[in-house]
């Protein structure tokens, strides 16, 4: 699709330019209507024989379609009533066939919303705690590289590997990136384009790379500024 060009519009051009207009129209709507049924019919239920291969899979919940990159869905467990947007990455391990050592490798809790485009990448454990939200193209991971040898490939070395844990309630805008180790509380809000990488509290607001607490919510005051800007702790400080 070309920025700036209604889909429909574009689809016309696309036709050859000697159909009737009227042939045009009616075939640029079959197509739209044909790839509609496709990505209703094509999602991924409760009831759906892929929906088997999970650990668990809960009542109302769906992987919609098209779906990214899944794999060793045996390690992951979906809660109820959650939506896995289009173009997601669920996976467990490096590759399909992996034995893993600890189970689920992917917990994701009721009532979870995960954008479009996003990716959890778990090796160890990730936890997503139920009524999490999340933007489009959010990036979780468990597991990243390590470079403690100077005069090994970084790639080759052995990765590093650190639980995940996402609070419930909490919201994480587009493009947000979590990484090993990180602990985001209850209810907590993380700006778009943030990296996480240390332990975020319940009940605040948190941006930046690394991310850090700007605001906190205090009872009986309600919520405050943070000046300091200090409320988070990278993991290699903690």
């Amino acid at each position: 699709m070309l920025p700036g060009r209604p889909p429909g519009r574009l689809a016309l051009r696309l036709l050859p330019s000697w159909l009737p207009p009227l042939f045009r129209q009616k075939a640029t709507s079959a197509i739209h209507g044909a790839w509609e049924w496709i990505c209703l019919y094509g999602a991924i239920g409760p009831d759906h024989p892929r929906a088997a291969r999970f650990g668990s899979f809960g009542a109302g919940s769906f992987v919609a379609f098209p779906p990214g990159s899944v794999y060793n869905e045996r390690w992951i467990r979906i809660g109820s009533s959650t939506m896995i947007g289009p173009w997601v990455t669920l996976s467990a391990g490096m590759a399909p066939g992996q034995q893993m050592i600890t189970d689920p490798v992917v917990a994701i809790g009721d009532r979870v919303v995960i954008g479009r485009g996003s990716h959890v990448v778990g090796h160890l454990r990730i936890e997503i705690g139920d009524d999490v939200q999340t933007g489009p193209y959010v990036y979780v991971t468990d597991q990243n590289h390590s470079y403690s040898d100077p005069d090994q490939p970084i790639g080759t070395q052995v990765p590093h590997d650190a639980p995940v844990v996402i609070g419930p309630g909490s919201w994480l805008g587009a493009g947000v990136i979590v990484l090993p180790g990180a602990r985001i509380g209850r209810n907590v809000a993380v700006g778009a384009g943030s990296v996480v990488t240390g332990t975020l509290p319940d009940h605040c607001v948190a941006a930046g790379v690394p991310a850090r607490v700007i605001k906190r919510y205090e009872p009986g005051s309600g919520w405050h500024a943070v000046r300091n800007v200090a409320g988070a702790t990278p993991v290699d400080e903690a």
